[in-house]
């Protein structure tokens, strides 16, 4: 169910941004009175799953859901349709439109897609505001590492104070800046020293790889927030609002600690020592062979989250603000997938990558989040000077403008094949390391 719900997620989401694409492709040409031939999601070779047509323009969905398209008359484009293009051009083709206006067409699907990301992010911050959890909240007990960020040469207990000398106020957003930033360095508050952590030379490889933002979290007392249907923990006479700290003469005030000691105890007795009020209780408890006890923990608990919100007047300039931020953060991750001692081509993932980052359950927040994040991204990978992408048609257009000479409809017809090789060959490998790491 979960992957079903995953799914469905990913395909509106792709199906939203796709449309937004092609449709500011399809509004630019309508402005220069250039004809637009058929309007699809999702591709239709042989057939298609349902079409209409109205004017000169053919709407349709495919069943390839791998985008879709826009046909424009006169351009050489996915379709290669030579037949079109060994006729005399015709005033309502894009090939007999001035250069300027060619332009303004192919770049008409990423600015759509921009300008969806503001949209987006402009209605977020008015609807829904924004959290976040101050680093400053997390430095009351200190963060929690996994075994990469060990490696790293963090450890449990550490208070982060700054990445690369530069405090970083939202706790959640460390892991980015460590990596984005390719930080040399992360200064810490280590048993009330501080001290910096120089993370060693090409790790930012071994954090890409292990594809988690959670190499970090933050540490957090054990105080019983709810029980599961079967608890050990309550059969032995614990409560809410108590907070465990230890087990028999073994100290474990957090959470962390606690979750890597109890498995050792499975099917043993034990004397659960825990807090309640101001007394030190103990409870005896056989500890189920699951190395749980049924027992959970509630992060708002400990922490105190901030919480901004925003007008409709103050949401517009911080939705700008936003997406200038994420197209920067994109550009960090394009050039991090070019920088051969990262080697981030290697994390490179398809469908099921892009999949795998929507939540389990149906979250609108997350969704538009998400939503806005991929339409920044297309718009990027739309615009990279690549035949068959926008960008490689706006890169000719521009040479063009600037020499005065057109490359000739031939010259552009092995581009596009070109293109359309190197497009399917990183489609190839990128949902190929999918796979892959399915397997492992």
């Amino acid at each position: 169910m979960e992957i079903l719900v995953k799914a469905a997620q990913l395909i509106l989401s792709l199906s939203v941004l796709v449309i937004v694409h092609e449709f500011g492709h399809f509004i630019a040409a309508k402005i220069f009175k250039t004809r637009v031939e058929k309007f699809y999601l999702f591709f239709d070779p042989w057939f298609s799953l349902f079409k209409f047509k109205k004017g000169d323009t053919e709407y349709g969905i495919g069943w390839l859901p791998l985008g879709g398209y826009v046909k424009i008359s006169g351009m050489v484009d996915e379709s290669m349709d030579r037949e079109q293009m060994q006729q005399a051009p015709q005033p309502y083709e894009f090939r007999s439109k001035p250069s300027w206006q060619r332009l303004i067409i192919m770049l008409g699907g990423v600015s759509m897609n921009i300008v969806l990301a503001i949209a987006i992010y402009i209605g977020m911050l008015w609807v829904w505001g924004e959290q976040y959890l101050p680093s400053a909240e997390v430095n009351k007990y200190g963060i929690v590492v996994d075994s990469v960020a060990a490696e790293m040469g963090l450890r449990n207990g550490d208070r982060i104070l700054a990445v690369d000398n530069q405090p970083v106020e939202d706790f959640y957003k460390i892991p980015a800046r460590i990596i984005l930033d390719n930080a040399e360095s992360v200064q810490v508050e280590r048993n009330g020293a501080k001290m910096d952590v120089v993370i060693p030379e090409g790790f930012i490889s071994r954090l890409l790889k292990h594809q988690s933002p959670d190499f970090i979290n933050a540490r957090m007392p054990f105080v019983i927030a709810g029980f599961a249907a079967e608890s050990a923990a309550r059969d032995a006479g614990l409560a809410e609002g108590d907070r465990i700290i230890g087990i028999n003469d073994t100290l474990a005030p957090y959470f962390d600690q606690f979750r890597a000691l109890i498995p050792l105890y499975k099917g043993q007795e034990i004397s659960l020592v825990y807090v309640r009020g101001n007394d030190t209780l103990s409870a005896a408890m056989t500890v189920p062979e699951s190395g749980l006890i049924g027992a959970r923990t509630n992060p708002a608990d400990h922490f105190t989250f901030r919480k901004l919100d925003y007008s409709l007047a103050s949401a517009i300039p911080a939705g700008f603000t936003r997406t200038w931020k994420g197209v920067g953060d994109y550009l960090k991750q394009l050039k991090l997938l070019f920088a051969p001692e990262v080697k981030a081509y290697e994390s490179l993932g398809g469908f099921i990558t892009i999949g795998s980052i929507f939540p389990s359950v149906w979250d609108w927040h997350s969704f538009w989040s998400l939503t806005a994040f991929l339409s920044i991204m297309l718009a990027i990978l739309n615009v990279l000077p690549i035949p068959a992408l926008d960008g490689g048609h706006v890169m000719f257009l521009l040479f063009e403008i600037v020499s005065g000479r057109k490359p000739s409809d031939k010259f552009m017809e092995y581009a596009q094949i070109a293109g359309m090789v190197i497009l399917f060959g990183l489609l190839i490998f990128a949902n190929g390391n999918d796979i892959i790491r399915l397997f492992r």
